[in-house]
């Protein structure tokens, strides 16, 4: 029995090699590495509720606020809108860079995602420049130096949000 076993793997061994090349092989090689490190590239999805409310301290005009500790551009609440929501007549951008900021009111850490406000020329007032973990622009989810806008109608910059995502937790 087991030399049926053996003759049957043999052939089928064989039949393999004489039909693959080693560059076949290598060529399927690289595209499964290179389609591997295209995964961090991805767009972060963002869940919708469930997200605990951090207790709030602070003025969300001031770049020293809580939240925008990996900020980088104009604060949307000084711009017509809030640290959560863009001002009327400009786009959320659905890709975003995130950070992980601590809120000394509440002594925890929280997820905040960055997003960019699209459609209307450059707000122009209070620019924030925080890069606490800030990271090259080969990790874009956790860079601030990339105009965000590329996935909305107009890729013109005006401000950015600080959304809280959810409880960052250690491990």
């Amino acid at each position: 029995m087991m030399s049926l076993i053996d003759k049957l793997l043999e052939r089928r061994a064989r039949a393999a090699a004489q039909t693959a090349s080693r560059r076949g092989m290598l060529k399927s090689l690289g595209g499964v590495l290179v389609g591997a490190t295209a995964v961090p590239l991805l767009p972060v999805a963002r869940a919708e509720g469930g997200t605990p409310r951090p207790v709030e301290e602070g003025s969300d005009t001031d770049c020293d606020y809580w939240r925008y500790c990996a900020i980088d551009g104009f604060l949307c609440s000084c711009c017509g809108g809030s640290a959560n929501t863009c001002p009327p007549g400009t786009e959320m951008s659905p890709v975003t860079w995130i950070g992980t900021c601590h809120n000394p009111a509440d002594g925890r850490n929280y997820v905040i995602s960055y997003n960019d406000c699209c459609g209307k020329s450059t707000c122009g007032a209070c620019l924030c420049q925080r890069d606490e973990g800030d990271r090259p622009p080969y990790r874009p989810d956790k860079t601030n130096d990339i105009n965000w806008c590329l996935g909305t109608a107009s890729a013109t910059y005006h401000c950015s949000t600080a959304v809280v995502v959810g409880v960052a937790f250690e491990e």
